[in-house]
């Protein structure tokens, strides 16, 4: 069952509250979804969240939906993550990308956000001054964690509002190449986390072409993850070879490896790859990507 309440704001502004209530199949444990949005350059962008309360919370994470998704198709994926981060007074937020697609660093991509040059920086920092606003928000522990086109849409924003957000992490996507580069050089360095699967055809992990979606969606090339990995360690002022570990093969029966590659330095920030062996456009078994990301962003904290 689902309730949608409009309330008009002089007129010019929608807020949506949705209320989803615990049936089977549903949101069953995740209480009350509250849609609200902000009219950005003449659009109504929409964003999703689950409060516990008009309260300070101690930090802010963005989840980011992939090309063609929603906000909320991310909320039943996050359950892990969302339960440790409210527990630990932080509050998730589920932002559309406009018309499901997001307009970041890939100039080649010929989305509808991506032709009409679609304004993100924008409704990103509108957003944070709203839950600073409204929830008491910390802005100095924002976070991002985006999958696939989401993970590209993290990028950007560690590319072009370095000083907005703590730290990200960016789920099966690479950095585009130089021909496909639609941001500014990146002069900040950032925490960054990069999961990526070696078997992965629409985000190749060698770099290169990436696969179309299906629906006349083309998004251009993309460096290596190797690249991509050593791009942000470069930039974090790292050298020489990063620690390496190799996880538990908690599943064997999905064909997966994880190796982690690690830059860790105290008062330099951390860069991780999550190097997933036979991993394809998709989320290992072994380990929860959003609970890895959720730790990933703690221990930017504690740094």
């Amino acid at each position: 069952m689902m309730i949608f309440i409009i309330f008009p704001n002089k007129g010019m502004i929608m807020k949506i509250l949705i209320l989803f209530f615990a049936l089977a199949g549903g949101l069953s444990g995740y209480g009350q979804v509250v849609s609200d949005s902000l009219m950005v350059d003449g659009h109504y962008r929409v964003f999703h969240f689950i409060p516990k309360g008009k309260q300070g919370y101690s930090d802010l994470v963005f989840v980011l939906h992939g090309s063609g998704s929603s906000g909320k198709a991310m909320i039943e994926r996050t359950a892990k993550m969302s339960a440790l981060a409210q527990a630990e007074n932080a509050l998730l937020v589920y932002p559309d990308g406009y018309k499901n697609y997001w307009n970041e660093c890939r100039k080649q991509a010929n989305s509808i956000a991506n032709i009409e040059n679609i304004n993100e920086e924008d409704f990103f920092k509108g957003m944070i001054a709203y839950f600073e606003k409204h929830y008491q928000i910390n802005p100095k522990n924002v976070f991002a964690v985006g999958s696939s086109g989401g993970g590209h849409m993290a990028y950007k924003l560690a590319i072009t509002l370095p000083h907005a957000f703590r730290a990200i992490t960016a789920l099966i996507a690479n950095l585009p190449d130089e021909p496909n580069m639609d941001c500014p050089p990146a002069t900040v360095p950032m925490p960054v986390m990069i999961v990526n699967g070696t078997e992965d055809k629409t985000n190749p992990y060698g770099g290169g072409a990436m696969g179309a979606l299906g629906n006349g969606i083309t998004l251009g090339t993309v460096r290596s993850t190797d690249q991509t990995f050593a791009f942000w360690a470069g930039l974090a002022g790292y050298s020489g070879k990063p620690k390496k570990k190799r996880l538990p093969d908690l599943d064997p029966s999905d064909g997966k490896i994880i190796e982690r590659y690690t830059y860790r330095k105290r008062n330099k920030p951390e860069v991780v790859l999550l190097k997933v062996i036979g991993g394809q456009h998709n989320y290992p078994n072994d380990i929860d990507v959003f609970v890895e990301a959720w730790q990933f962003f703690k221990r930017q904290k504690a740094n």
